[in-house]
């Protein structure tokens, strides 16, 4: 190998470069660069060198290969710089008017400045307190959705007590359901159908969106007691095959065991 090292103009001063040349081999011709700092420290890549440096020198410009600063990168980041120098120079805006806001209708509304003082009034606007409006018997989206296990067998759905009738234009129960599931998930007010007697003559107009598409209903306490009563069943039959399965894994592990124990000392009746 060949070795050249000389200082580079380009860095600071006591900055050396070093050109190893192979002169046989399969990588005969080629050269490898390496940077010495004045401590003697070497550098074998332009990121080790960017981080040892850091905001002391700008090797944006600078090619690691030949040592030199490329004038056409470092024209650009002078002109860079001096554009976001200039575009921060600005007047001062001495104007201590509040902002205005330009709206979809072109009439001017002043902004509410909001602090942290006690005293400050924070206002509202009424058109955003207006609430949106909601599709009409969005719920008929869900007809004909189905639920699928993992065996790709179509799931049972459950049974709707009889006091839950669907009011509307093509109203099933699976449609109903699955209505009633929505609004248990997406609303925290009670379900308590439509109460309004009229919407059984036009949904349309007297429609409650808030409520699912049912007439009104009411709970009592025998249904709330058929539920805690169907509540404990499935729980117990859930307690009784967690214990059942508890066992069958402690007869499993005391069956591998002893053969276990069985083997071993077979081995050592062979051995002896």
């Amino acid at each position: 190998m060949e070795k050249k090292r000389w200082e580079c103009s380009a860095l600071p001063n006591g900055w050396k470069r070093e050109e190893v040349t192979r002169k046989s081999g399969l990588s005969a011709g080629k050269s490898d660069v390496y940077y010495f700092s004045p401590t003697g420290k070497k550098f074998r890549s332009k990121p080790q060198l960017a981080r040892y440096l850091g905001n002391s020198m700008d090797l944006s410009s600078f090619d690691f290969r030949t040592g030199k600063l490329l004038m056409s990168k470092l024209n650009k980041n002078r002109q860079r710089i001096h554009h976001d120098h200039s575009q921060s120079k600005g007047k001062p805006d001495l104007n201590t008017s509040l902002p205005v806001r330009q709206t979809a209708s072109i009439f001017k509304q002043p902004v509410t400045k909001v602090t942290n003082h006690p005293s400050n009034k924070v206002k509202t606007d009424p058109q955003k307190a207006v609430e949106q409006p909601r599709q009409l018997f969005w719920e008929k989206k869900l007809s004909g959705l189905n639920t699928y296990d993992i065996a790709e067998e179509l799931v049972k759905t459950m049974d709707l007590p009889k006091g839950l009738q669907g009011v509307g234009p093509g109203y099933t129960g699976n449609t109903l359901l699955s209505a009633l599931a929505s609004a248990l998930h997406t609303s925290s007010a009670p379900i308590t159908g439509q109460l309004s007697a009229a919407v059984e003559k036009n949904p349309g107009v007297w429609l409650n969106t808030t409520q699912p598409l049912c007439k009104a209903f009411m709970v009592t306490d025998e249904d709330i007691r058929k539920q805690e009563d169907l509540v404990y069943s499935v729980r117990k039959r859930l307690e009784e095959a967690l214990m059942a399965d508890m066992l069958a894994h402690m007869e499993e592990a005391s069956t591998e065991a002893k053969s276990l124990k069985e083997e071993s000392t077979d081995e050592e009746t062979e051995s002896v």
